[in-house]
């Protein structure tokens, strides 16, 4: 019978962060595919291609870099189509009919004031805290003017595709 090789670690080089999970197979679906999963994140197809074009990505970093990048890049239009895809943050159902009626009715003032969905990124508090976010938020968003809207939305829809992103990635 033989015996065995006996292998000798070799410590693993390393010129930055681990990849996630995740991200190699990002990196190595066909363009639809990749795209699809990006236009989940952010609903702008301007965003998603540019992403979709630049892989591989050595990390998720340079992922969320690039993201963050074609973010800032996009154009009223792009925008425009990203906040059309969303859906407004809502309630669980077990909260009480009178919550659902304010929250609906903080919304219909926001998308009657802006024409477009309320985004808030609501990543990092527990689900209890976030009807009392979302309603303060639309409150104080509310007294913007257009175009600061569009700037904080544009910042919301950015935090929001990260979150995502990471969550695609990670397999989460």
């Amino acid at each position: 019978m033989r015996q065995p090789a006996t292998r000798t670690a070799v410590p693993a080089q390393s010129s930055g962060p681990a990849p996630a999970p995740g991200l190699d197979d990002f990196n190595t679906v066909p363009s639809a595919e990749a795209e699809a999963a990006l236009l989940d994140c952010c609903g702008s197809h301007r965003w998603a291609q540019r992403l979709t074009a630049h892989r591989p990505y050595p990390d998720l970093d340079s992922l969320l870099a690039a993201a963050d990048e074609a973010g800032y890049d996009l154009a009223p239009a792009d925008l425009s189509e990203a906040l059309a895809a969303e859906v407004s943050p809502g309630l669980h159902d077990t909260a009480p009919h009178s919550a659902h009626l304010a929250l609906r009715a903080a919304h219909a003032a926001y998308e009657s004031r802006f024409g477009h969905v309320f985004v808030m990124c609501l990543d990092g508090l527990e689900p209890a805290e976030q009807p009392d976010q979302v309603l303060a938020g639309i409150r104080a968003r509310l007294a913007h003017e257009p175009d600061q809207e569009r700037v904080v939305s544009a910042d919301e829809m950015r935090r929001l595709a990260r979150g995502r992103i990471i969550d695609l990635v990670s397999g989460s």
